[in-house]
């Protein structure tokens, strides 16, 4: 697959389609919090990025813990000027390079095995899954602080921090609604420069993948954050 033409408008069916070739990992790490980023989620985070912000085509892309791709070929798919993924896991990374060369991306994608503090630079936007925290407390910091310091937009997801049973019911009609922005995050982005412009909530369904799951699947709730440098909050 090659390619889209930069100015054409791809639809939301055929960006889903694109993300559902992208082989996810075959052994995901625990520790890590590998959970692969679901087409839907991963196509309504794409979409609203480019469409309604204006932050891929044509940008500067990084996508920091980049897993097998997902985001990262969501991007350089919708017309990315530059895509690059970082992940610390060399087999992540391995496979992501052949999801790129498979579907056609092979120099449009820069795939690198590192930690994410080795990352250096400007660009325009990041795009991010981070560990929630589950397993390392404030995981989830270390990579927001790092999206701040390279990119001037910020799309990130996050455990959505509220238990809120109206949001989990009008979710199930819904695959997208606006939330409050958790307090501490909000605390936390104004600190490293950034200003919060949307918050946005996302059913999420969990598959049992770890021995600690005792339930087949578990659908959670969410928070997509769109963020922006404060000098570039216009």
């Amino acid at each position: 697959m090659g390619e889209p033409a930069q100015k054409r408008l791809v639809r939301k069916l055929d960006l889903e389609r694109f993300l559902a070739q992208i082989r996810p990992h075959p052994s995901p790490n625990v520790r890590l919090e590998q959970y692969t980023t679901p087409t839907s989620v991963a196509a309504t985070m794409l979409y609203l990025a480019a469409y309604t912000y204006g932050a891929i085509i044509n940008k500067r892309v990084l996508d920091l813990g980049c897993g097998t791709g997902r985001l990262a070929l969501g991007c350089a798919f919708l017309g990315a000027k530059s895509v690059v993924g970082i992940d610390i896991d060399k087999l992540a990374v391995k496979l992501a390079a052949e999801n790129s060369d498979r579907l056609g991306f092979k120099t449009k994608v820069d795939w690198i095995t590192g930690d994410i503090n080795a990352v250096a630079g400007k660009f325009d936007t990041v795009l991010q899954n981070p560990p929630f925290g589950v397993q390392k407390r404030g995981a989830d910091r270390i990579f927001l602080e790092k999206a701040l310091q390279v990119a001037d937009a910020v799309y990130s997801l996050h455990n959505h921090s509220f238990t809120d049973e109206t949001l989990a019911g009008r979710l199930k009609h819904a695959n997208l609604l606006q939330a409050e922005a958790s307090p501490f995050i909000a605390r936390f982005v104004e600190k490293h420069g950034g200003i919060i412009k949307a918050v946005y909530a996302l059913p999420l369904n969990i598959p049992h993948m770890f021995d600690f799951h005792t339930k087949a699947r578990r659908e959670v709730i969410i928070d997509l954050y769109v963020i922006r440098k404060a000098n570039k909050a216009s």
